[in-house]
């Protein structure tokens, strides 16, 4: 792993972090969430035209940047370290990877380039509140369960034939409901995960629903973060497209999106946390108490010591992690594009290094989420009485991180699902405990009758 940044990676850093401190300070964030979309519309658009920040990892031939999950991993830690309220993670993060990988040619052809130039926005409805599962990150393939259907509630679609349908929406018709949808409210595509075909028989497929379809009712939710606007869809009769054709695998590539996810997620954390604790070493610096700086007490040293060393871990997990993304991507084109042999080989590579960018990505997920806790919560503490009021600037990093965790997490279960993937808690294999107890066993008996030989 290279773990130097080239140029161009640098300068979409530098660049991003000038233009969020020129035009996203704090009174600029309360500013914005309180709007109807709860993001800077201006900003959102000033920054897809002159970065290309909403198609930054989508291809040039959609009309993107061309960049990889390393490129989204640090424009990612630059809008967390801003607090930047935006549709990135929900458009450029969870929405747009799946119509370029599942959405047929004319899809494709009239949504990426909408996307990437920030005139379209779009977001994943995951019903139930299971997006973590449905990623892959928290839970296992169960054929799509999660998204409900039959007895199970969610979200249901059935294929209409009727006439009635012709060129709307592609004879399909959603019923159901999904809470906790990011920018639900105000996106102009959703891709809903809803079940069909029954509740014996069912499978997990994903549908567009276009913004204004008639029986689509949306609503903006009181969330703890406000800087992470969500919002609540209900599906009555609405007509939806089908994304991509019949057969797409749409669980595996949820599941396959579950990595590169996690990494921008908590390449964002890492921001925040940064930020919470630049802002929290700046003021003890300043704050005097007993005649000196509260900064100069060896306690508090100590404290701002350890959430320096949490979150620089958190940031090298989280670059692992994105760069574990990319060479998995690397090893699957090369899979693809080489002959029988070598691609062969070159498939298993690339599977493997699929699992190792799915558990790398939920363990730098679930460090990045602590990192971010400790933080924020160091920040509102050292602080002081100020850090205890509810407007100070501190209470937007803390209300980030509990939220964070609530829609991400929580820690444990990231972390005892990778231990899983990777097979910790596994039962041992009987036969060769066995021979390897009998082995231990001949051993000592041998070792027993040397010494005795010895003493005699």
């Amino acid at each position: 792993m290279d773990a130097a940044f080239t140029d161009e990676q640098v300068e979409i850093r530098r660049t991003l972090r000038r233009l969020l401190r020129e035009r996203c300070g704090p009174d600029e964030v309360k500013a914005a969430v309180r709007t109807a979309p709860g993001h800077d519309e201006a900003l959102w658009r000033l920054l897809a035209r002159q970065l290309g920040l909403p198609g930054l990892a989508l291809p040039r031939e959609a009309g993107g940047v061309g960049c990889g999950p390393t490129e989204l991993a640090l424009a990612c830690e630059e809008t967390g370290r801003a607090l930047f309220p935006s549709p990135l993670t929900a458009t450029a993060v969870l929405a747009a990877p799946l119509v370029d990988r599942l959405g047929t040619g004319a899809q494709r052809a009239e949504l990426l380039p909408r996307i990437a130039g920030g005139e379209l926005t779009a977001s994943l409805a995951v019903p139930g509140g299971e997006l973590t599962r449905a990623l892959g990150l928290t839970g296992g393939d169960d054929g799509g369960g999660w998204a409900g259907g039959g007895r199970a509630g969610g979200v249901q679609a059935r294929e209409s034939r009727g006439s009635g349908d012709g060129g709307n929406g592609g004879g399909w018709r959603l019923y159901g409901q999904v809470d906790q949808v990011l920018d639900g409210h105000s996106a102009g595509l959703l891709l809903v995960a809803a079940r069909t075909g029954g509740y014996t028989r069912g499978r997990t497929l994903l549908f567009l629903v276009r913004a204004g379809a008639p029986g689509l009712v949306r609503m903006r939710l009181t969330a703890l973060d406000e800087t992470r606007p969500q919002g609540r869809i209900e599906l009555r009769d609405v007509p939806a497209e089908l994304l991509g054709a019949g057969g797409a695998e749409v669980v595996g590539a949820l599941a396959r999106l579950g990595a590169t996810a996690a990494a921008a997620l908590a390449a964002e954390a890492v921001g925040a946390a940064d930020a919470a604790l630049e802002r929290t070493v700046e003021y003890v610096r300043t704050r005097v108490q007993f005649g000196r700086p509260i900064g100069s007490f060896q306690a508090v040293k100590h404290r701002l010591a350890e959430v320096y060393v949490k979150v620089e871990a958190a940031r090298s997990a989280a670059y692992y992690a994105a760069w574990a993304v990319g060479r998995s991507a690397a090893a699957h084109e090369s899979g693809v594009g080489a002959g029988a042999e070598t691609g062969e080989a070159a498939g298993t590579a690339g599977t493997a290094g699929t699992a190792e960018a799915a558990v790398a990505g939920g363990l730098a997920l679930a460090q990045a989420l602590e990192a971010q806790r400790t933080a924020a919560g160091e920040a509102v503490q050292l602080h002081g009485g100020v850090g205890f009021t509810w407007e100070h600037d501190a209470h937007l990093y803390f209300k980030r991180a509990a939220s964070d965790e609530l829609l991400f997490g929580p820690v444990h279960r990231l972390r005892a699902w990778a231990a899983e993937r990777e097979g910790l808690f596994a039962e041992p294999d009987v036969a060769t405990a066995g021979a390897t107890a009998g082995a231990g066993a001949s051993a000592s008996t041998d070792g027993h009758r040397a010494r005795k030989a010895v003493a005699v």
